[in-house]
């Protein structure tokens, strides 16, 4: 199955609407789409969207850019849509950008990790020059499981995630020149411990640099893992698309 783990319906940058992000999608041959919310203004539009289609599935959470945003009453809402969503997420800590204080980004990361567990919910993490602190509070959350959205760190972060149960979202930097430290990675641990994804409208892969993503351009990723590994692309959605079903618990 061509399956985009991490993709978003609602962004600036888009000019589809989300049904058309999804048609899209599906038109192309897709076959399973992962629709990611970021803040208070995306959620009930990708749970909303993602129910009209059968095969588009809601991944709800608060990006940790928008972490400054959330008080008692949206936390409240939050918890009435992820209770009936597939996934948590895009939830986890960014100091790079440092858009919340940093301990509100941990506050608000812990809380929607308190309501996975609570809902028994696979969780998407953003996490970007905060491995440490990630991780550590991940140890507090043994038995979750999920994928670390736009996986870049080092071979021996890599296999701390998977040790705590978590798959390595690879997307279109995979196609990139300069990440000679990701294809390694890709190689060490294989197509056991990774899902494909495009972060569209973001991380547009090659040969399409600079223009704006699509759900479908995960092909290209999947081809491009595909080379470096030295097997079919049919082996890579074979095995991808397992581990997708095992992580969402789906059936079909």
């Amino acid at each position: 199955m061509i399956i985009d783990t991490h993709s978003h319906i609602v962004d600036e940058r888009i000019t589809k609407s989300p049904e058309q992000v999804l048609e899209t999608f599906f038109e192309k041959g897709g076959d399973k789409y992962f629709a990611i919310s970021t803040s208070m203004k995306d959620v009930e539009i990708v749970f909303n969207t993602c129910k009209k289609y059968k095969n588009a599935y809601s991944v709800i959470g608060i990006h940790p850019h928008y972490a400054k945003d959330m008080n008692k009453e949206n936390f409240e809402k939050l918890e009435s849509l992820i209770q009936d969503a597939d996934a948590v997420g895009e939830i986890g800590l960014d100091y790079y950008y440092d858009l919340s204080d940093r301990e509100k980004q941990k506050e608000v990361f812990i809380k929607q990790l308190d309501l996975a567990k609570k809902y028994d919910k696979p969780i998407s993490i953003h996490t970007r020059e905060a491995t440490e602190d990630t991780i550590k509070i991940l140890k507090d959350y043994q038995g979750l499981n999920g994928i670390i959205h736009c996986f870049g760190g080092s071979i021996e972060t890599a296999k701390e995630y998977i040790k705590l149960g978590f798959y390595l979202g690879i997307g279109g930097v995979i196609t990139f020149k300069n990440s000679a430290k990701l294809k390694e990675v890709v190689k060490e641990v294989g197509l056991d411990n990774i899902v494909l994804e495009t972060d569209s409208p973001y991380l547009t892969p090659e040969p399409f640099r600079g223009q704006e993503n699509e759900a479908f351009n995960v092909t290209l990723v999947a081809k491009k893992i595909a080379e470096l590994l030295n097997v079919s692309e049919e082996e890579v959605y074979a095995k991808t698309t397992q581990n997708v079903f095992k992580i969402f618990n789906l059936k079909d």
